[in-house]
């Protein structure tokens, strides 16, 4: 049976009774107060063992005590609850100090597992974590359950330099996500450097990561630094990982395991320090299995695997997303708008296959170009029916059915290859291509319900769990 004491603190009474209630079943002795005076009194006389509160208390924020509480019991484990439920809250909470952060609602067994964590865990002298500068923006917007799992997730690994691979559809926000991490985390003095590995002619790669001597080949007229050396101290973000020609992934693979590297037509050994982001909207399995990708880089970049969901994923966020950019807009200069329920309506409703860019560049345009302030749901309307200008000839048509879809990605696939032929294996990837989306459909459209998943299928559940767990599908509950 576990045992501490725990001290509850949340200016909501009917809160406190379910903690109280939960806590108690669970066998730990509570003691909770609805303001932050109390709470400061018990943790200064050694009472608790772990404490839980409210961001927002009556008489003071919970991020304002909090650093005092771990300066006079640095062992003393705080996990903070907010209703705000922002990137922002996620990262302060954090940093200062916080064992863990929740946002409200929460699960009540997830907090007795956590809870539990915190009370086994050997007691040591926390170090002191830097105060950051308050940001004017936010760079994170969200407020769904999949972007919170997020925050939590990014807030762990803000003092850590551990590589982290970001992979999500085309338009999700990962070089936002990455500089992020740069920008709130141990390194954020350093340098934050970006590339892209698709938009860099193939023999020129190594010479933009590495850097080159005078005289390493043609046009070479003085020495260069390469990305490497210009993220010294600070972050390298790799965009676009899968797209990097398998000579340069040998060479990535050889920095990364010793710790240094040698220019293009260098013989001295350089030493960094950089912190490795990487990014991709490729399955590298996929292109493992091709032999596109090094299976042995693969793992040495996926130490923390973060997936960012596609917009239609989280669509209780368009409403605070087009508040955002609506907003940046305005600042830029752009005439205020403000945006009818209907018209959100018509938005939650779209599948944004350009994901949270293609809804920024919307915001945008309806700021530009429209003179009412109040954007209508008739608007909207207008703007997602337009055709894409000069759409290539290739694109899937609106009445086009999946057998003719795939038929016309195959097509274009074994293109690729001229007088070649794909390597071995194509009949399962081309099923487990097919599978991974199929299945995420069916848990978006149910919400995450297991049991409905499997039935819209006619696939039997255990069937279902097996393929989730094999093709490392997301899944998300959403209330309806």
């Amino acid at each position: 049976m576990p045992t501490g004491r725990v001290l509850v603190a949340d200016d909501d009474a009917a809160i406190r009774t379910v903690l109280n209630q939960a806590l108690s079943r669970a066998g730990y002795e509570v003691r909770s107060t609805g303001n932050a005076a109390t709470l400061w009194r018990w943790v200064s006389q050694g009472e608790g063992d772990l404490v839980i509160t409210d961001v927002v208390m009556p008489d003071e924020n919970a991020f304002d005590f909090l650093p005092r509480i771990k300066k006079l019991r640095p062992d003393l484990p705080v996990i903070v609850m907010s209703a705000q439920n922002t990137f922002m809250t996620a990262i302060r909470a954090s940093e200062r100090g916080a064992y863990e952060y929740l946002p409200k609602p929460f699960d009540l067994k997830e907090l007795i597992t956590i809870v539990g964590r915190a009370l086994a865990e050997p007691k040591e002298i926390a170090s002191k974590v830097p105060q950051p500068e308050e940001m004017e923006s936010i760079p994170l917007v969200g407020r769904s359950p999949a972007m919170q799992e997020i925050y939590r997730l990014l807030a762990r690994l803000m003092q850590t330099d551990l590589t982290v691979m970001i992979t999500g559809e085309s338009g999700t926000g990962k070089e936002l996500v990455a500089r992020a991490l740069h920008d709130y985390g141990k390194r954020r003095s350093g340098t934050f450097v970006a590339i892209n590995m698709a938009a860099i002619p193939r023999d020129l790669i190594e010479s933009e990561l590495f850097g080159h001597e005078k005289g390493a080949f043609t046009g070479a007229n003085s020495r260069s630094a390469g990305r490497f050396e210009q993220a010294e101290g600070g972050t390298l973000f790799l965009d676009e990982i899968g797209d990097m020609p398998m000579e340069a992934q040998t060479r990535l693979l050889r920095v990364l395991q010793q710790g240094e590297y040698t220019t293009v037509g260098g013989r001295t050994a350089i030493k960094t320090d950089v912190r490795i982001i990487a990014a991709t909207n490729k399955d590298l399995r996929i292109l493992i299995q091709q032999g596109l990708f090094r299976e042995d880089l693969f793992f040495r970049l996926n130490v923390v695997p973060l997936r960012l969901p596609p917009l239609r994923e989280r669509t209780e966020d368009i409403p605070d997303l087009i508040h955002h950019f609506f907003v940046v807009a305005e600042r830029e200069g752009l005439p205020a708008k403000q945006i009818e329920k209907a018209a959100l309506d018509r938005l939650k409703r779209y599948r944004w296959p350009g994901n949270v860019r293609e809804l920024e560049n919307l915001a945008r345009r309806l700021a530009a170009l429209y003179p009412q302030e109040t954007i209508t749901a008739a608007v909207i309307d207008g703007e997602l029916a337009q055709p894409a200008a000069n759409a290539p000839s290739d694109e899937p048509r609106v009445d086009e059915n999946l057998s003719a879809a795939v038929e016309r990605h195959l097509t274009r696939y074994f293109g690729g290859f001229n007088d070649g032929l794909p390597p071995p294996g194509l009949y399962h990837r081309v099923l487990r291509e097919v599978e991974h989306p199929l299945l995420s459909a069916a848990l978006v459209a149910t919400r995450g319900n297991q049991i409905r998943a499997a039935e819209l299928l006619g696939v039997n559940r255990n069937t279902l769990r097996k393929k989730i767990r094999d093709l490392d599908i997301r899944v998300i509950r959403t209330s309806s």
